[in-house]
């Protein structure tokens, strides 16, 4: 039992932290879902919402962002989203990049996190434009690649490697939950992770 008494900076670790990085969740909405190619619906919706119940779990500020809504051209966030975070108000734009609008790059920016953890529907789009916007302008970017879907399989591919030729660095949720939690000892937040953790993966 060798864990060091007084843990690394949360605020300064070059790890991800609950308390230096933001969680972005963009354009979870049923066409997005729908039009998926890249991977089982089922499995992404059930991906995404592990990946809200973390950023519940670990108090970490969350940017949830839907396109079209208001204009009556889509339809709002999946509710298995909205239902583990009903606090968060969804910010509804028309641009394709969510980064072009005022209300969701205030929102991101008010934060003051660095780290942006992001996932969006489709990856060629609307995870790749935000996310080399934010890289340009000095954020750290790790998409969550198994809670993003593309119109195919390729065009998932391209867009992740993309991100990647740019600088972003990817992660998947169960690597980034065992990030946030890092130490057994932090007993608050262990019944949370189990049980996200363990829902999916089995024990």
């Amino acid at each position: 039992m060798t864990s060091y008494a007084k843990p690394r900076s949360a605020v300064d670790d070059h790890l991800i932290t609950p308390h230096n990085a933001a969680i972005l969740i963009i354009d979870f909405q049923p066409v997005q879902v729908s039009s998926i190619a890249s991977r089982s619906k089922r499995e992404l919706v059930a991906n995404i919402t592990a990946l809200a119940r973390i950023a519940k779990l670990y108090e970490m500020p969350v940017v949830l962002t839907s396109v079209n809504v208001k204009t009556g051209r889509n339809q709002p966030t999946i509710h298995q989203i909205t239902e583990v975070l009903p606090e968060v108000d969804v910010i509804d734009r028309t641009s394709i990049n969510a980064w072009e609008d005022e209300d969701f790059n205030r929102a991101v920016k008010a934060t003051q996190r660095k780290k942006l953890i992001m996932a969006a529907l489709w990856t060629e789009v609307c995870l790749v434009h935000p996310a080399l916007d934010a890289l340009h302008e000095g954020f750290e970017v790790y998409p969550v690649v198994d809670c993003v879907g593309g119109t195919s399989l390729e065009a998932h591919q391209a867009g992740l490697e993309r991100l990647v030729q740019a600088g972003a660095r990817p992660t998947s949720w169960v690597q980034l939950i065992c990030e946030l939690q890092r130490d057994w000892n932090r007993e608050k937040t262990v019944p949370g992770f189990a049980d996200i953790l363990f829902a999916i993966e089995g024990h």
